[in-house]
């Protein structure tokens, strides 16, 4: 509620400040802080500072879509991002309680050996983010992006909105990659127990919702269909960089796993 509450602040004065200057300069500052906080999202090791960064990620999206003058939109994407990016920071929670308060992800790994069903949350939220077509974040993050691609806006934004959405992927598989792929790294003093059945309830009440909320979002909000017409390449644009964003992470977090981090070498840039 804290993070949102600007945004939501933004959605309901959204009519006083429709068509001034302000707003072409806050898409522009937004469409930067979307970039900017997935790009730092990929070269932080702490589980908290990913979930956070990727949060601001999802800020600056829905800011730059309410500066197109879409408050509905960026309305339904506060919505749909609250179910699973909550899902994603109980998990957080419960993974850092079991690995005895400590945050670094390089020290986990092998996670879904020994707290399955918190690691099918985590993972199943992380996917919505991403989004995966079908889960709650694909409705809000495709129409969004679709909207963009039928505004007549600049290459700068266009390529700043596709980009970003191209990193969310990128971060999401990493932060897979080195939680659940690698083995247990025994780091850490192990504190892996069994699930926390308490939270389990509340989770799973927020899985299911991040896997109906949308299409269910979609049916309620809307009463006049947005009607989007494009060419199938453009369509299927947010497929191809989600698709590209994937393989990019698995190759990257490929390397770094067992070797030093080969991404850490585009700091030189």
């Amino acid at each position: 509620t804290l993070v949102t509450a600007g945004v939501y602040l933004l959605i309901r004065f959204n009519m006083l400040l429709i068509d001034m200057f302000f707003f072409k300069f806050l898409l522009l500052l937004s469409g930067l802080t979307m970039f900017m906080a997935g790009m730092s999202a990929n070269y932080e090791f702490d589980l908290k500072k990913i979930i956070a960064l990727s949060t601001l990620s999802q800020l600056g999206l829905m800011m730059s879509i309410l500066s197109m003058g879409l408050p509905e939109l960026a309305f339904f994407h506060l919505l749909t991002h609250a179910m699973f990016k909550a899902l994603l920071f109980m998990c957080a929670g419960v993974i850092i309680h079991m690995m005895n308060d400590n945050q670094d992800i390089r020290f986990m790994g092998g996670i879904s050996l020994y707290i399955p069903m918190t690691s099918l949350c985590l993972n199943i939220s992380n996917l919505a983010l991403c989004g995966i077509p079908f889960l709650a974040g694909f409705y809000s993050k495709d129409l969004i992006l679709e909207m963009v691609s039928m505004s007549n806006l600049n290459m700068l934004i266009f390529f700043l909105y596709y980009f970003s959405t191209g990193l969310t992927m990128f971060y999401t598989i990493r932060l897979l990659m080195y939680l659940m792929i690698n083995d247990y790294n025994l780091f850490s003093v192990y504190n892996l127990y069994d699930e926390d059945y308490i939270m389990l309830k509340s989770m799973f009440l927020l899985l299911f919702m991040s896997l109906v909320t949308g299409s269910f979002l979609m049916w309620m909000i809307f009463n006049y269909p947005y009607m989007i017409y494009l060419s199938i390449n453009m369509k299927m644009m947010v497929i191809y960089v989600s698709l590209i964003g994937l393989i990019m992470g698995y190759l990257i977090s490929n390397m770094s796993i067992y070797s030093l981090n080969k991404f850490l070498m585009t700091y030189n840039l």
